[in-house]
C-alpha cells in the first residue's frame, strides 16, 4: 500500500509506464467528469469516476483484487479507507473474476484519510475498505484508477 499526493506522483513513475499513465490523467482530472469508466490504455488502465457520500465503516466491506492494482484519488470531499494485510481478513464472498474482486471482513485497524489531492495505491495482497465516513457526511468525487498488473 501507497499514501501520498498527487504531487509526489513523478516519485512513483518507476512503478511502470501503466502506474504512469494513470498519474497523468488524475494531473488533468476534471471534477466536473461525469462518473462512469473512462478508457485510458484499453482493458490494461481505465478510470472509474465516481460520485457518493460515504457510509459507517460498518456497513462496508474490504476488498482485494487479483488482476488490477486500485489508485484510489479523492478529487472533492473526504472519505476514510481502512487498510488491512490481506492475511489478516477473513473471506465473506470468494474472488469473482468478472469483478476482480473478494470481500472480506476483518478489524478497522488502520484508517487512512483520503481528502483532496491525496492517493492511495492498493496491490493483491491490500485489503482495503473505502467509502468510509469521515467526521462528518459529505458528497466526494472520487477516481479509481484500475491499473492491470
Amino acid at each position: 500500500m501507497i499514501y501520498d499526493t498527487l504531487g509526489n506522483a513523478a516519485t512513483y513513475y518507476p512503478l511502470g509506464h501503466r502506474f504512469k499513465l494513470g498519474f497523468n490523467y488524475l494531473s488533468q482530472f476534471d471534477p466536473k467528469t461525469a462518473d462512469g469508466r473512462v478508457p485510458i490504455d484499453g482493458e490494461n488502465v481505465f478510470a472509474m469516476v465516481q460520485s457518493y457520500v460515504p457510509e459507517p465503516a460498518a456497513q462496508r466491506s474490504f476488498e482485494a483484487h487479483k488482476v488490477f492494482a486500485d489508485l484510489q484519488f479523492v478529487a472533492e470531499g473526504e472519505e476514510v479507507i481502512f487498510h488491512s494485510p490481506l492475511a489478516s481478513l477473513r473471506e465473506t464472498t470468494p474472488y469473482l473474476e468478472s469483478g476482480d474482486a473478494a470481500l472480506y471482513a476483518g478489524d478497522d485497524d488502520f484508517p487512512i484519510l483520503m481528502r483532496p489531492g491525496c492517493f492511495a495505491i492498493f496491490y493483491p495482497c491490500d485489503g482495503h475498505k473505502p467509502g468510509c465516513v469521515w467526521r462528518s457526511s459529505n458528497r466526494v468525487k472520487k477516481v479509481v484508477i484500475k491499473i492491470r498488473l
